[in-house]
């Protein structure tokens, strides 16, 4: 399996307890839908390793996991600051209108007001607000994800409809 086959659900934080298990934190909108794996892939660095999951407990966005083979703090330790992710065949499906962030890397952006604008290079995450970084006048223009401001995606013209705040475009030009 390879890298871009793949989405991230989580990470492992730290062992728990001596018998091998780990603290995880899932990244996701729906932790409890992810309370019955069978197997993930653990990525660290370039490596992607898959594990059978012999438990898991899940409470908010944090989890207790225990792999099949991981029986050892020594090992668990090993695990730490990994990435926790899964084939994109299991990615729940979405509305026609709704979308996943790679799968708008490319589209363009309409705005209602401007029209079609540029195009989406990347989508960054992690901080207190997700950004979409789009190409537009061969300047990157930074787009704060919001449902204010993002709307729908249409998958058959390769397009988001964003509404952009008054000036956005100002700041960048």
């Amino acid at each position: 399996m390879k890298l871009e086959d793949c989405f991230e659900i989580g990470f492992i934080l730290k062992p728990h307890g001596l018998k091998g298990a780990v603290n995880i934190h899932l990244d996701v909108d729906d932790p409890e839908k992810y309370g019955k794996l069978e197997s993930v892939i653990v990525r660290k660095g370039n490596e992607l390793i898959p594990f059978l999951v012999s438990s898991l407990h899940i409470n908010g966005n944090k989890g207790i996991l225990h792999f099949e083979d991981v029986h050892s703090v020594e090992e668990a330790m090993q695990l730490k600051s990994a990435t926790l992710m899964l084939p994109l065949s299991l990615l729940p499906k979405l509305n026609n209108d709704q979308f996943y962030y790679h799968d708008v890397i490319g589209y363009t952006i309409c705005d209602r007001s401007l029209g079609k604008l540029g195009t989406i290079e990347q989508i960054f995450t992690g901080g207190n607000q997700d950004l979409i970084s789009m190409k537009y006048k061969d300047k990157e223009v930074l787009i704060p994800v919001s449902n204010e401001i993002v709307g729908s995606a249409d998958h058959e013209k390769n397009e988001v409809n964003v509404n952009l705040p008054d000036g956005l475009l100002d700041i960048y030009l």
